[in-house]
């Protein structure tokens, strides 16, 4: 048996070998000194390659794309073979992605963007076909579309020419167009006004490549939204145009299409989220693209897209919620595919009873029958591939749905936590191989993490907070920055999770965020200390200072992010609360303190970050032994007095219940402080605070001023 295996397989090289020779033969004559040979050459090499991505790799290696590039660009070669030449390189462009990189690397791009310059349509359309095979792959760099200023305007030029120019261009537009500035390049070269009128030819190829063409002008395009909603196709508004896709007697990729047309324009504030177009035709067409009725590509497609719609409006999220059963629709992307029955499938046709009819040799049936079992066996693998990859999207896909639907409704959330397993599912989530679906896991805890009863319930039912925990610790940072965010929900007063994290020593990871270069984990970081704070005891404070370090947190007080510097200041209120705790921070950091709060005071910031400034000095005015680090401070003293006479309203009030703080008559060395702040002027100052517009200001101020009287 093992014998007739070796024999089998030297077949197959022989098999081989014989295939390498007959590709060099193809090769050697495109060499032929004779232009007819070369032509016919060619003609042949085209009928050997359809199909057969063996051939297409060994004519690659023996350089037949060098040879083949040449002849095209040689205006002493025939037009017939020049087209011929360009159909060639075309199919050997569908083979693999090393075929198009081999193709890339040869300059083929340059080179079929100078034979568009020939007036001969046959072969514009030609070389038009071969560069939408190669830019359609996702190894090609699209930017070679845009190296030459002058190619994007001739496509354009060329849309008129024939339905075949009109199919190959708009695909091309829609494959590379992949940047804000790529979108720019097409709307300044009259993509919207050459494209529109595609919409309605009577080719649903260039109809459906247009309609492709703008859902990638418009997404997260401002511009471009802005002026399609006022274009016409002949005579009618392109909005009707993309409903009348969106129609049940259309192709599903259409309807699909037309309503990512849609979606981007509502998103880019072009239409109206409560416009009908988007409530009543492209919201139900994206629900009913998630049913199971659907390919699983579209099933995610839709999914995707609907959540994207929806994702800033809670009408619609409210609306998507209470159709066609959507939130237990998206269940069912959780039950698809099974693994174990489709590795089954590939054991179950890997047996093939090969049978030798008697005509051909043993050893070529021993041959057969492997390259059939081989080629059985990729099939399957493939498909397997394929299934499992698209049961990873429709996870992440039914994430980001639930993600969205339930970001603002608090039933909505509830009815996505009682949904069959879904807690567990979303645990589930956080620890799968793929990325992209616990990234989706995550955004999807996080929006329900924005609910109190979820937090004091379901999350702490099912112990999120552990998986989270884990996921903390080894992540890329699109992951951090939401898991951190979902943390910092986790960590508020209210949540029963707060003091199971608080024990698992989570402050100094907390506290190495802070020193991340993202923006947003810093601010993650700092939050979730603020939120940690909150109502602390004195150790959970003290070991929030330590692990911190002063310098660390008076960095983040000079932080160029607003948003950090907020949370900071947040997190420094938080810790200088009740008396005791007070006194005993501001006895030990006390200058620096001070000095930060001084310089925050006197820079250029927002009334946000100094309101929150003057409440901290309120909170050190409120401590025993602190508030003489203000009384002993008269530049301070100024300060404040400056405040109470500001022209916003929240600076007074803030500045105001600082000074009522320090003359509290209840508290040792009142009087003293309150002859000072008379002898300042603070007195006449209140007393023109107890006629303010604002009612809280002036009752704060009659407060003050009662202690005065006491």
């Amino acid at each position: 048996m093992s014998l007739n295996y070796v024999t089998s397989v030297s077949v197959i090289i022989v098999l081989m070998q014989e295939v390498t020779a007959t590709s060099r033969h193809y090769v050697d004559r495109l060499f032929d000194p004779d232009p007819q040979k070369v032509l016919q050459g060619v003609i042949d090499m085209k009928n050997a390659v359809i199909g057969n991505n063996k051939q297409k790799a060994n004519l690659i290696v023996l350089g037949a794309v060098p040879r083949l590039l040449y002849l095209l660009q040689q205006s002493s070669s025939s037009l017939e073979l020049r087209t011929e030449c360009s159909v060639v390189l075309g199919s050997l462009a569908m083979g693999t992605e090393n075929n198009i990189k081999s193709l890339v690397d040869c300059h083929i791009i340059p080179a079929l963007l100078q034979g568009l310059l020939c007036p001969d349509l046959i072969f514009i359309e030609a070389c038009l076909r071969c560069l939408r095979t190669v830019f359609i792959s996702p190894v090609t760099p699209v930017q070679l579309l845009y190296t030459d200023s002058t190619v994007i305007p001739h496509l354009m030029s060329l849309l008129s020419r024939s339905q075949r120019t009109q199919e190959y261009i708009t695909q091309i537009f829609s494959h590379c167009c992949k940047t804000p500035e790529h979108q720019t390049v097409l709307f300044n070269h009259g993509a919207i006004q050459n494209i529109a009128p595609l919409l309605i030819s009577p080719s649903y190829k260039v109809r459906m490549q247009a309609l492709k063409c703008f859902s990638v002008l418009a997404y997260e395009n401002t511009q471009v939204s802005m002026t399609l909603v006022n274009v016409l196709v002949d005579g009618e508004l392109l909005s009707q145009v993309f409903v009348r896709m969106m129609q049940r007697d259309q192709p599903i990729e259409m309807q699909l299409t037309a309503a990512k047309c849609l979606t981007y324009m509502c998103r880019a504030g072009a239409i109206r989220t409560d416009d009908s177009c988007v409530v009543l035709k492209t919201l139900p067409c994206l629900v009913r693209m998630c049913s199971k009725e659907h390919l699983l590509e579209e099933r995610v497609e839709g999914a995707e897209t609907l959540a994207y719609l929806m994702e800033p409006d809670v009408e619609l999220q409210r609306i998507a919620s209470t159709t066609d059963h959507l939130v237990a629709m998206l269940a069912d992307y959780f039950k698809y595919p099974s693994s174990v029955s489709a590795i089954t499938d590939i054991k179950r046709v890997g047996h093939w009873n090969i049978s030798c009819n008697g005509i051909l040799s043993l050893q070529t049936c021993y041959a057969l029958a492997i390259l059939h079992e081989l080629q059985s066996c990729q099939i399957a693998i493939l498909q397997l591939d394929h299934d499992l990859k698209h049961a990873h999207e429709l996870r992440q896909a039914a994430f980001k749905l639930y993600a969205s639907l339930g970001s603002n409704d608090e039933d909505i959330r509830k009815k996505i936590t009682e949904t069959e397993n879904m807690m567990d599912r979303i645990v589930s989530g956080l620890s799968e191989s793929s990325i992209k679906v616990r990234l989706a896991a995550v955004r999807c805890l996080h929006s329900l993490s924005r609910s109190v009863q979820q937090l004091r319930t379901s999350f702490h039912d099912h112990a999120v907070w552990k998986p989270l925990m884990k996921l903390l610790q080894n992540a890329p940072d699109e992951v951090l920055v939401m898991a951190s965010s979902t943390l910092c929900n986790l960590l508020l007063e209210f949540s029963p999770s707060k003091e199971p994290i608080l024990e698992s020593g989570v402050i100094e990871l907390l506290c190495s965020l802070t020193q991340s270069d993202s923006p947003a984990l810093r601010v993650n970081g700092i939050w979730a200390l603020m939120n940690m704070a909150f109502q602390a005891d004195q150790k959970v404070k003290g070991e929030i200072v330590r692990c911190l370090g002063t310098e660390q947190l008076f960095r983040l007080l000079s932080d160029p992010d607003t948003n950090v510097l907020m949370k900071t200041l947040g997190l420094l209120r938080n810790l200088l609360s009740t008396r005791p705790h007070i006194d005993q921070i501001m006895s030990s950091h006390g200058k620096q303190i001070m000095q930060a709060v001084t310089l925050i005071l006197e820079a250029e910031h927002s009334i946000e970050v100094k309101e929150q400034t003057l409440c901290i000095l309120a909170n050190i005015a409120d401590g025993n032994t602190a508030k003489e680090l203000i009384m002993t401070n008269d530049d301070m003293l100024q300060k404040i007095k400056y405040y109470m006479g500001h022209s916003n309203v929240k600076l007074q009030l803030a500045a105001t219940f600082c000074i009522s703080n320090l003359i509290w008559n209840e508290e040792d060395g009142s009087q003293e402080r309150q002859d000072k702040l008379r002898e300042m002027g603070f007195v006449d100052i209140l007393h023109k605070l107890t006629q303010a517009s604002d009612p809280n200001l002036s009752d704060r101020a009659k407060t003050a001023m009662q202690q005065y009287l006491a």
